[in-house]
C-alpha cells in the first residue's frame, strides 16, 4: 500500500462503495479500506440461525436502493444484482377489519381503504407525476432551486407537519391513518414531532413508484455488485484493514470517511479544529434497533392472508399505538407493545431458505444503548395478528443494540440510521456547513449516513461526497491513473 492514491475511502458500506465508484468513474485512482473480513457495512448476509437459512444482518428490503438516482445510473445488473419484487410493498394488519396495503397501483391501494380510498389517491397522485425528480431532490442536500419547485412546495407544506396531525387531517378511518403512520415510523422519531410526516409521504410515494424489492441472495449481493463494478473501473478494495489512526491510511489527495461523527472525531481529532470536534461529539443518534431473525417452518400465518403479499409489514395496530411506541423509545422507555417493521423476503427469494421453509425478521426501536430483551414482546405482537406464528419458529437470532455497535462502530448505541433526523439535524447533519460533506480539513470528507439524505441503502451520501471530493482533486491535480 505504498502507492499514492487520488482518494482513499475508509469504510465499505453502501455510501463508501458508491463514493469509490463515482471517483473511479471519473478516472481517478481510489482504494477502499474495510476493517472487517468482508465488504458491505450493513449489506451483509449470513446464516445466522440454521444451515441453509440466509439472513441479512441489517435491512433486506430496499425501496431506496431500486429508486436511487445514483444506483440507477450504474450497470449493477451486469455484476449480479437482481431485484426481486412483491405484489405489494406495505401491509398493516389491524385488530378489526382487513389490513390496508400499499400497492404500486393507487386504485388497488384505495380499494382496501374504504371511505379513505379517494382521499389517499388525492394526496399521492400529484407526487407521482414527476416522482423521479422529486426523489432526486429529496435524496440529497438542500437545493436552492429544486427540479420541480411547485411539486416540492406541495411536498414541503405537508412534510413539515407531525405525522400524527397530518394523518388525522387527511384521513378519517383508523386503517388509512395507521397505514400512513407505519410509513412515518421509519423516521425513528416521535410521530408528534414536526417533519415526521415527511417520511410517511416519502415511503408511501416510493411504494407507488416501485414495488419494494429485496436483492436475490441477500443484501450482500448489492455490495458485491458495487465492488465488481468498482474493480472493472480500476478501483481497489482491501478487507481486514482496520483504520485505528490516521497513520493507517495510505497517502492520498483526499480521504473520504464512511464513518459516524463519533468514530470520525476519535480518529481525526488531531487534524480538525477543536470546535468542530466538539460539535461532532454532540451529534445525537436517537433510538436504537432491536432485531430478531427467524428460521421458519412455513410462511407467517397472518389472520388476513393478503398481508403475505407485502415485502414489509408494519405491525403496531392503530396510529395512536405506533405513536406511543415511538415516543417511548425517544424518551428512554420500553413499550410493552412495540411498533415493528417486519420483512418476509423469502416469499419471493427461494434462495433464502430450504424448500418449503422461510426466513423473516422484525425489529423495533428502543432507547439508545438499551439492554432490555425485546424478543418476547416482538413475538407477542406478531402473534397478535398471526395466531400460530410461534409454532413455526425453528430457530431465532437476536441482535441487540450493543451487538449492532460491536459489529459496526457507525451504529452508535445501536442506532442504525446514521443519527436522529429531527428538525435540528434534518438539514445540518452532522454539522451545519454550506457543503455538509466537507470538513474544516480540506483533504477530509464525510460520506456516511450521518450526512444528507441520511440512512438507507441508496449510496446518495457517498455520491454527493464524491462529487465534492472530485472537485478538490481536480484543483490539486491528478496523482495517478486508475488501475
Amino acid at each position: 500500500m505504498s502507492e499514492k492514491w487520488d482518494a482513499v475511502i475508509v469504510g465499505s458500506g453502501p455510501n463508501g462503495l458508491a463514493a469509490a465508484v463515482e471517483i473511479a468513474r471519473n478516472g481517478f485512482s481510489v482504494c477502499v479500506l474495510e476493517g472487517a473480513d468482508t465488504i458491505g457495512g450493513g449489506m451483509r448476509t449470513r446464516q445466522l440461525t440454521l444451515p441453509g437459512f440466509l439472513h441479512d444482518e441489517c435491512s433486506a428490503i430496499h425501496p431506496m436502493g431500486i429508486l436511487s438516482p445514483y444506483f440507477r445510473q450504474l450497470p449493477l445488473g451486469e455484476y449480479g444484482l437482481e431485484w426481486l419484487q412483491f405484489p405489494a410493498s406495505v401491509a398493516h394488519p389491524m385488530d378489526d377489519g382487513p389490513a390496508p396495503l400499499i400497492y404500486r397501483s393507487l386504485d388497488a391501494t384505495a380499494e382496501r381503504l374504504g371511505a379513505d380510498g379517494k382521499r389517499w389517491k388525492k394526496v399521492f397522485r400529484p407526487f407521482l407525476r414527476h416522482a423521479d425528480d422529486l426523489l432526486a431532490d429529496l435524496l440529497g442536500p438542500l437545493r436552492l432551486w429544486p427540479r420541480r419547485p411547485l411539486q416540492m412546495a406541495r411536498f414541503g407544506i405537508q412534510a413539515a407537519w407531525p405525522a400524527t396531525r397530518l394523518a388525522a387531517a387527511l384521513f378519517r378511518e383508523p386503517a388509512a391513518r395507521a397505514l400512513f403512520g407505519g410509513c412515518a415510523g421509519h423516521s425513528v422519531l416521535p410521530l408528534d414531532k414536526f417533519f415526521t410526516a415527511a417520511l410517511g409521504l416519502i415511503f408511501s410515494i416510493t411504494a407507488h413508484v416501485e414495488d419494494w424489492p429485496c436483492a436475490r441472495g441477500g443484501s450482500a449481493s448489492i455490495a458485491a455488485a458495487l465492488e465488481g463494478y468498482l474493480r472493472s473501473l480500476g478501483g481497489h478494495t482491501q478487507v481486514e484493514r482496520p483504520v485505528c489512526t490516521l497513520g493507517d491510511i495510505p497517502p492520498a489527495r483526499v480521504v473520504l470517511f464512511d464513518l459516524a461523527p463519533r468514530p470520525f472525531a476519535a480518529l481525526a481529532e488531531a487534524e480538525l479544529p477543536r470546535r468542530y470536534v466538539r460539535r461532532l461529539r454532540s451529534y445525537r443518534y436517537g433510538p436504537a434497533t432491536f432485531k430478531v431473525d427467524w428460521a421458519l417452518d412455513g410462511p407467517i400465518p397472518w389472520a388476513d392472508p393478503a398481508v403475505s403479499d407485502a415485502s414489509t409489514v408494519h405491525v403496531g395496530g392503530t396510529l395512536e399505538e405506533i405513536a406511543e411506541s415511538e415516543r417511548a423509545a425517544w424518551d428512554g422507555r420500553i413499550h410493552e407493545r412495540p411498533y415493528l417493521i417486519l420483512c418476509q423476503q423469502s416469499h419471493v427469494d427461494p434462495s433464502r431458505a430450504p424448500k418449503g421453509q422461510h426466513t423473516g425478521y422484525a425489529y423495533c426501536h428502543t432507547p439508545n444503548g438499551c439492554q432490555e430483551d425485546m424478543t418476547g414482546r416482538i413475538e407477542a405482537q406478531i402473534e397478535r395478528f398471526a395466531p400460530g406464528f410461534g409454532d413455526l419458529i425453528l430457530a431465532r437470532h437476536v441482535t441487540r443494540p450493543r451487538d449492532f455497535e460491536q459489529r459496526n462502530p457507525n451504529y452508535v448505541g445501536g442506532a442504525v440510521t446514521g443519527g436522529a433526523a429531527d428538525l435540528t439535524q434534518l438539514f445540518t447533519r452532522p454539522v451545519a456547513r454550506l457543503n455538509p460533506y466537507t470538513t474544516p480539513n480540506p483533504r477530509f470528507f464525510l460520506c456516511s449516513a450521518s450526512t444528507p439524505p441520511g440512512g438507507g441503502v441508496h449510496g446518495m451520501c457517498g455520491y454527493h461526497a464524491a462529487r465534492a471530493a472530485i472537485r478538490r482533486i481536480q484543483r490539486g491535480g491528478r496523482v495517478s491513473s486508475r488501475g
